[in-house]
């Protein structure tokens, strides 16, 4: 104690009670359960500027990215099926034809060209299809076989299609289906002839028990929602082998929508009946690994977020709540 006032004694236990600090908040950053709590996102109260144009139930959602414009799938009797806004939130122009029920939605950008495609699980004469069509809803292809559930690939045949994933290449995903009697992931070609197709019903691996989302990664991996195995399953997109699954994050509710952040770090999933998005950490090249869930975002009881889309221009996620009838736009903060 004669020399712990001497200056050389004092800044060696300065240092050493430094380190011990330091050693305590790592311990305490890798324990505490608010780790990666920060909040990542901020709803944008603003978007859209008249919440009354939605007068439907809004199942899906996709952003042109390109153009700045965002495209709302609605239901309803005597409603309009289609809605486009500007990313700013003004309501552009609506349309109706041949879209019965739509369930999911995807804009594709070329170098030459726009285009928007919708799942249609309507059982009338235009549903179980997939369609495409120009941006101001003229009708340009039809994949399915209109008005006709099945499972056929020649004819093209699904039922209920939850979703459409297209490449630039003209390559398309489609998840079939929403609970219909399909429960597959096929890849086609841009003539629309199958390339491989996975899935039947079960739990095992590469099946599907509904089967509600699709996206590709750069890294060459499909990325699938299999909603009532409360799993997400990845797939070669070359191949179609079996990659890996993830379902410890997905013990609450199972995964509604996946897709990737403008970085392509993380995979925002939607999972409805628990009203909440979950942010998870997307893997690099190589091995799946294991979940890890980052972050989250609770949305309000009853909104139920069904399908989300994200801006790969300015990152901002647009979720399509079927409770709320509504879609909210959140900001990456």
């Amino acid at each position: 104690s004669a020399h712990f006032s001497d200056p050389v004694v004092i800044e060696f236990n300065c240092y050493w009670i430094f380190i011990l600090y330091f050693q305590v908040l790592k311990a305490y950053d890798y324990f505490s359960p608010w780790k990666g709590q920060q909040q990542m996102y901020k709803l944008d109260i603003g978007w859209p500027k008249i919440p009354e144009y939605f007068t439907g139930q809004t199942f899906c959602v996709a952003v042109d990215s390109l153009h700045g414009l965002v495209y709302v799938g609605q239901r309803g009797d005597n409603v309009p099926k289609v809605l486009v806004f500007s990313e700013e939130g003004y309501f552009l122009y609506s349309w109706n034809d041949t879209v019965e029920m739509p369930h999911g939605i995807f804009v594709l950008n070329t170098a030459i060209d726009s285009s928007v495609w919708i799942t249609d699980v309507g059982t009338g004469k235009y549903g179980h299809t997939v369609k495409q069509y120009s941006p101001s809803g003229k009708l340009i292809q039809i994949l399915g076989t209109p008005g006709n559930a099945g499972s056929s690939l020649i004819p093209l045949q699904f039922d209920q299609p939850a979703e459409v994933f297209v490449e630039e290449s003209g390559d398309v995903y489609v998840v079939d289906g929403d609970g219909g009697m399909n429960n597959r992931l096929l890849k086609l070609s841009n003539d629309y002839k199958e390339i491989w197709l996975t899935g039947t019903n079960g739990t095992g691996i590469g099946q599907f028990k509904i089967p509600h989302s699709v996206t590709v990664d750069p890294f060459g991996r499909v990325w699938v929602a299999d909603r009532d195995n409360k799993r997400i399953q990845v797939f070669d997109k070359v191949t179609g082998e079996w990659l890996g699954s993830w379902s410890t994050c997905f013990s609450e509710d199972g995964p509604y929508s996946v897709r990737f952040t403008a970085n392509y770090k993380y995979l925002i999933v939607a999972q409805m009946n628990i009203n909440r998005l979950a942010i998870l950490a997307a893997p690099p090249v190589g091995s799946i690994g294991d979940c890890v869930m980052v972050n989250t975002v609770q949305l309000a009881d009853e909104t139920k977020p069904h399908l989300v889309d994200v801006d790969m221009k300015t990152g901002a996620v647009y979720v399509a709540e079927i409770g709320a009838q509504q879609v909210q736009k959140y900001i990456p903060l």
